[in-house]
């Protein structure tokens, strides 16, 4: 950990100097809205806002960004209407939102609102930028050969999350298929001792939305994991 600077600080740095790959194979695309200086400002206003001390968090890691929410804000599951509305950071994008951000902040509101859970976790994904194919979101592991692609930054970037200010007694995988890519990397990195494994927000909006109360209080339970 850097001395004399925050965890916004190391945040913004890394997010901000985010490269973008080129060459990715089975024609995919990437979308990096950190490249944009309106994104930028969003970044820093965020971070400065929830993440300006050095107190230690735990992670929480996504697969990678939906082209509706962080491919957009440039903030893990968190769409233009939750940006504003919960975490009142106005912004110029369409107000369009994504599921993955709705069951995220309703779970958020649940366990107390953005200033207390922010003050305790650190949300993220493993692959830190959107991948797009044909026009749809696409998943750093739905192909063998983009996941050997993007493995050595994946691992590069876990490392990087730890030097922001994160605790290693455990870290929370959203998404079920999320965590076998997760475990391998851990096992061969020894990053956390512990992994926490819940259904993907995604999954549940789009699968088993009748059941949200359920997923709500897993997330809640968790969350509070000690």
């Amino acid at each position: 950990m850097k001395p004399g600077s925050t965890f916004a600080d190391r945040a913004i740095t890394f997010f901000l100097n985010l490269p973008t790959p080129n060459n990715l194979p089975g024609n995919i695309s990437v979308m990096n809205p950190y490249l944009d200086n309106g994104v930028g400002d969003i970044v820093e206003s965020f971070y400065k806002k929830y993440f300006f001390d050095n107190n230690k968090r735990i992670l929480a890691l996504g697969i990678n960004p939906g082209r509706f929410g962080g491919g957009i804000t440039g903030i893990s599951f968190t769409d233009p209407v939750a940006l504003e509305k919960f975490c009142s950071i106005k912004n110029g994008f369409q107000k369009k939102k994504e599921i993955s951000s709705e069951f995220i902040y309703k779970f958020i509101e649940k366990y107390g609102g953005t200033e207390k859970f922010y003050s305790k976790f650190f949300i993220s994904a493993l692959y830190p930028l959107a991948l797009i194919k044909d026009g749809l979101n696409y998943n750093y592991y739905d192909e063998t050969k983009l996941y050997k692609f993007l493995k050595p930054f994946i691992i590069e970037t876990v490392k990087a999350h730890l030097e922001f200010g994160l605790k290693k007694d455990y870290v929370i995988c959203l998404g079920r298929k999320n965590s076998i890519y997760l475990e391998k990397i851990n096992k061969e990195n020894n990053f956390f001792k512990k992994i926490i494994v819940l259904d993907h927000p995604r999954y549940i909006m789009q699968y088993k939305r009748k059941h949200i109360d359920k997923y709500l209080t897993e997330y809640l339970s968790a969350f509070k994991y000690n």
